[in-house]
């Protein structure tokens, strides 16, 4: 089949639907000439309104090209004033798009996006919010946009947010960032479904790339969406003064609605667990619980790097003294609680209630860049080297069962390659010649060994299709209640 549509029907859809989004495009350009924002206040002109059913139609017309042939609708759209955001869930594509050009709500984008020759167009004239990577003071001002058309009594259109914040493979809901819950007003769930017998729609970063799965999609005879929307959800009190709990319960409403399970895990959960840097996660890791407990207890991932500039400058002047539950509530400068006591657990090694707040920074450093290992081992070197530059091994086996988040390895084998003198020491420019030599140290001297059956310590596979890895599936999300896994055990 797929042969068979890549050489006929394949080629005419293609054309078709950038046929189409080319038409659109001087439909937008003049629509969008000249608008500020007192006048995107204002209720359409007549004239607006009719170049607003030629694109919807120039648009549905584009999808029917990619064999969307009809769009199954549930539920009611609800008014601006009756809820000023909608929320979609799950993201699992960029033809998640379709509810966006049915609806012409506004959604937030990165600014960079407006500079695309003809998409920039028509992005331009849903008026989105944008977002700029540049500029540091971004995130705030997104927010009060968000907050700012939120509460203005329907005056603004509509704003669609996908408060994953990342694609996914649809089989659970990841954690909702507070974004369109922080100005507490009325919002509408809204729920995607692609029941399609062969699922070519997902788009994920272990998946197909974003031209395979357009390919694959335009050579199916028939696309499937289903989009529902479900009742305004009104926000309590409580909700309202908190943004995470009321984007929580929404969560859960629209998890029901769907028929899947939710996971704490975040988009940047998943970046650490796939970090593609020389030292691979193992799935039982506690950085993944360390990552969850650095956010509850406010730590941003925004401002984190400057967190552990901080945090690494601290512990180098207190070198390999150890501190209670107490001290390190006021190294990290926050109060004592059952989260900060949580934290404190996993690295206290002997349950004798002290711990070396260097494994703190090495974890941290992980969690900041969980790609770029030999910047968090540096850091670790310069934490654990003697007056001269050097370390043990048993401080390299401290430094890897840190930065690995598990209770047990074997150095032996690493340390002896990179120690080819015997010096029974070695420097961070010793380890870093060798790592240049030997990219994949990991595999070769501690993984062969350690990550067999018999340790426990395999890696997660990497081969999981499309989407969170295995490790974050509902089905492996049981033991969410269970302990904490203590690092050095």
């Amino acid at each position: 089949q797929i042969a068979f549509m890549t050489l006929t029907l394949f080629p005419i859809r293609l054309f078709f639907a950038a046929f189409m989004m080319l038409l659109a495009w001087p439909f937008a350009f003049i629509a969008s000439m000249g608008s500020d924002e007192q006048e995107l206040e204002k209720p359409l002109s007549w004239w607006r309104k009719i170049v607003d059913i030629l694109l919807k139609a120039i648009m549905r017309l584009m999808w029917l090209a990619g064999g969307f042939h009809w769009i199954n609708v549930k539920g009611r759209r609800a008014l601006p004033a009756e809820a000023a955001i909608l929320t979609v869930a799950p993201h699992s594509s960029y033809f998640d798009a379709i509810p966006v050009t049915m609806t012409f709500a506004s959604i937030v984008m990165k600014a960079e996006s407006k500079d695309i020759p003809v998409w920039g167009t028509l992005i331009k004239y849903i008026r989105p919010v944008f977002v700029s990577r540049s500029d540091q003071d971004s995130r705030r001002k997104t927010v009060e946009e968000i907050k700012k058309r939120a509460q203005s009594d329907g005056k603004w259109p509509q704003i669609m947010i996908f408060p994953e914040g990342t694609c996914t493979n649809r089989s659970c809901l990841i954690t909702f960032k507070p974004g369109a819950f922080i100005p507490g007003v009325p919002v509408q769930p809204v729920v995607l479904r692609y029941p399609n017998k062969l699922d070519t729609i997902t788009w994920t970063w272990q998946g197909p790339g974003a031209l395979e799965i357009l390919w694959l999609t335009l050579c199916q005879f028939h696309n499937s969406v289903e989009i529902e929307f479900l009742p305004v959800y009104i926000p309590s009190e409580e909700e309202r003064k908190n943004p995470v709990l009321y984007a929580n319960n929404v969560r859960r409403v629209m998890a029901e609605a769907l028929g899947v399970s939710v996971t704490d895990y975040t988009f940047e959960d998943c970046q650490l667990a796939l970090a593609e840097g020389q030292l691979r996660l193992p799935s039982n890791t506690c950085l993944l619980e360390f990552a969850k407990l650095v956010r509850s207890i406010g730590l941003k991932p925004e401002t984190l790097e400057d967190d552990l500039d901080k945090y690494a400058a601290s512990a180098m002047k207190m070198k390999n003294e150890k501190v209670d539950l107490k001290e390190f509530s006021a190294y990290l400068e926050f109060p004592v609680s059952h989260t900060l006591e949580s934290m404190f657990a996993l690295f206290d090694e002997n349950e004798d209630g002290i711990i070396d707040v260097r494994e703190f920074v090495i974890a941290l450093s992980v969690v900041c860049k969980p790609s770029k290992t030999l910047e968090t081992i540096k850091l670790a070197f310069q934490l654990y080297q003697s007056e001269n530059g050097t370390i043990t091994e048993e401080d390299l086996a401290h430094v890897l069962k840190t930065a690995m988040g598990v209770s047990q390895i074997d150095v032996t084998h690493l340390f002896r390659a990179v120690d080819e003198e015997e010096k029974r020491e070695i420097t961070y420019d010793d380890f870093y010649r060798f790592a240049e030599l030997h990219p994949h140290f990991a595999e070769d001297y501690l993984y062969a060994d350690q990550m067999g059956a018999e340790s426990g310590l395999e890696t997660s596979s990497l081969s999981a299709p499309n989407g969170i890895c295995t490790d974050f599936s509902p089905e492996n999300a049981e033991g969410k209640n269970k302990p904490l896994q203590k690092k050095l055990n």
